[in-house]
């Protein structure tokens, strides 16, 4: 996902192996313009970190990978756009087999892409940070409940 207009560049596999990240890989090398920096926003999975992904991107020093920390993944603008694919298109779909499954998201993305638009932000920081707070305060808590 462009993070500065909206597009996205997607694929659909049937697996989430290193294989399938890489070929994805391979699939937005192809479509982005050679002489930009690529920085990519990705979870903590260990398809991302894999040793042949980190071959392939060392070849290819346009590509920056960033993680996001261990559950955060509302930090990724990617999962947003998973979000409104699941809840504009597939929320109540029905959906007969995996290949209709796929045309209806790849039809979300091509409707998407007739005028695409960068998520905005609405929250404020100081916000997230009182809610993040507040979760790790709950976990922690959790975690000492378990403990005795």
């Amino acid at each position: 996902m462009n993070t500065l207009d909206g597009s996205v560049i997607s694929c659909c596999a049937p697996r989430h192996r290193h294989i399938e990240w890489l070929d994805f890989l391979r699939q937005i090398d192809r479509e982005t313009p050679k002489d930009k920096a690529l920085h990519l926003v990705c979870g903590n999975y260990a398809t991302h970190k894999h040793p042949k992904v980190k071959e392939w991107l060392e070849k290819h020093s346009c590509f920056h990978i960033h993680f996001t920390p261990t559950s955060a993944s509302w930090l990724n603008m990617v999962e947003r756009f998973f979000r409104s694919i699941s809840t504009d298109r597939l929320k109540r779909g029905v959906f007969r087999s995996v290949p209709d499954l796929i045309a209806a998201i790849e039809e979300h993305i091509a409707m998407h892409h007739q005028n695409p638009k960068p998520f905005v932000w609405t929250a404020k920081a100081n916000d997230i940070l009182q809610k993040v707070i507040r979760t790790n305060q709950q976990i922690s808590s959790k975690k000492n409940e378990a403990l005795h």
